[in-house]
């Protein structure tokens, strides 16, 4: 009935699929205690620091948030040592990938990125109206050269998930600066650092070291994963001033809440829990890939909180199954791997409880 007042690039557009929550999964299933390692979420919850902070803002939720986040921007200012003017802050780091393809892409120009990756990449191009353009991986990880042979000039924006979700891969230091040697002036390249406080390999770079005011380049972060903020929606971005400019003009003014932007703030000084976090994710992930090797299970190495796994058969199926047991992961048939499933690191006790549900669910014995 409505039809005809929808853009057909909207009328088209699928949603995310989102997961259900925890609770109502377990009044359907008729179960209880159940695990989730499919959000890549932080297994020791928030940042102590953080929740000292939020408690200390309540009395305060009658006032409108700062509209321009100035105290998170001068402490970001300082830990990443650039100017407040090459920042922004968004509830989370989607906000502002959204704010980009409404700034920089129009109408049929395209935006390039690797597949499979992030799904919302392709979802928000065609909300903007732009057309997105996947490159295949290459063994599951960005092929740098390759995205580079599809840019054409109706490319505007390319983005880069830097390590990659859902294949925990990353690029190579010297490729990525011949990508960027490479790459034509008037593309914007955008790249997604969500797990980047993850990665291990000195040759893994990161966007902040080739920020330049004259170079197009932004870079996302967010507060979700390794500070276990998720809850708070709260990213930020990095770049050129001038770009960063723009996206503030088209920001809503009060689009980072008071308790995030404390949260936060607070969270960058809490060095004990990035790195206990950092610690406890390392330990979980060697004891999966252990146990997965013990088995012969295939999985792809990763330079983040999780682990692509290979499970041989419809991942749907062994998603379901772990599910009537207590143990939520994720199934990969969303982004094309059908025989995949990703599991983040968790506790130790969840990780081993993971392990044992994986092994009844697959047949394999004790």
């Amino acid at each position: 009935m409505f039809e005809a007042l929808v853009p057909i690039h909207i009328a088209t557009l699928a949603a995310y699929p989102p997961g259900k929550p925890l609770e109502e999964l377990e009044r359907e299933l008729g179960i209880t205690d159940s695990i989730k390692l499919a959000s890549n979420e932080n297994p020791l919850g928030p940042s102590p620091l953080a929740l000292r902070a939020i408690a200390g803002q309540l009395n305060r939720l009658h006032r409108y948030p700062d509209a321009n986040a100035y105290y998170l921007k001068q402490r970001l200012s300082r830990h990443l040592q650039v100017a407040p003017a090459q920042l922004i802050c968004g509830n989370g780091s989607d906000e502002i990938l959204e704010l980009i393809m409404r700034a920089f892409v129009q109408p049929g120009q395209e935006v390039i990125s690797a597949a499979p990756s992030f799904l919302m990449y392709g979802l928000l191009t065609q909300g903007a109206g732009g057309i997105f353009r996947p490159v295949p991986l290459k063994n599951f990880a960005v092929d740098l050269g390759a995205i580079l042979q599809a840019v054409t000039d109706r490319a505007k924006v390319i983005i880069i998930n830097n390590p990659n979700n859902p294949t925990g891969t990353a690029v190579s230091r010297s490729d990525w600066e011949d990508f960027l040697e490479a790459l034509p002036p008037q593309v914007i390249v955008v790249v997604d650092e969500a797990y980047i406080e993850f990665a291990e390999t000195p040759t893994v770079p990161q966007g902040l070291e080739y920020l330049r005011e004259d170079r197009p380049l932004i870079g996302l972060r967010t507060f979700s994963k390794a500070y276990g903020l998720a809850g708070l929606r709260i990213g930020y971005g990095y770049g050129p001033s001038t770009l960063i400019g723009y996206l503030d003009r088209l920001r809503s003014p009060f689009n980072v809440n008071s308790l995030a932007q404390a949260a936060a703030v607070a969270a960058l000084d809490d060095d004990d829990f990035l790195a206990r976090t950092r610690q406890v994710v390392k330990e979980g992930l060697a004891y999966i890939c252990g146990a997965l090797d013990q088995l012969g299970v295939p999985y792809i190495p990763t330079q983040t909180n999780f682990l692509l796994i290979q499970v041989g058969r419809d991942s749907r199926e062994v998603y379901e199954q772990m599910l009537r047991q207590g143990v939520i992961i994720r199934a990969m048939g969303s982004y094309q791997l059908p025989e995949y499933i990703r599991v983040n690191a968790g506790l130790p006790e969840e990780n081993q409880r993971f392990i044992a549900t994986f092994k009844r669910v697959m047949g394999y014995g004790d």
